[in-house]
């Protein structure tokens, strides 16, 4: 693959970014929240994307792990909101 754009994993994380944004922008959320939760989901593809344009298998799988540790931060705080009645069930199955 020459483009990080043809990952098909990029692909989702882009999708699931651009839902989280969707949602969070859709709702009264905690400022700091919100930003907490949309800066997890933006590192998601961005660390996709800069570890592919390093050129090295290591440094590709190591960014890949931290984009990994990103989507753990994003669940966790989806489940906190979820909690804190800022979304429901219903909201977090659709995306």
């Amino acid at each position: 693959m020459k483009r990080f754009e043809d990952l098909e994993v990029y692909k989702k994380a882009f999708a699931l970014t651009i839902a989280v944004f969707k949602l969070t922008n859709s709702k009264s959320f905690d400022l700091n929240i919100k930003n907490q939760i949309q800066r997890s989901a933006l590192s998601i593809p961005l660390n996709i994307a800069e570890g592919f344009e390093l050129q090295s298998n290591k440094q590709f799988i190591k960014f890949l792990y931290i984009s990994k540790a990103s989507s753990g931060e994003l669940r966790s705080l989806l489940r906190i909101c979820e909690e804190l009645n800022f979304i429901d069930k219903k909201q977090l199955m659709s995306y």
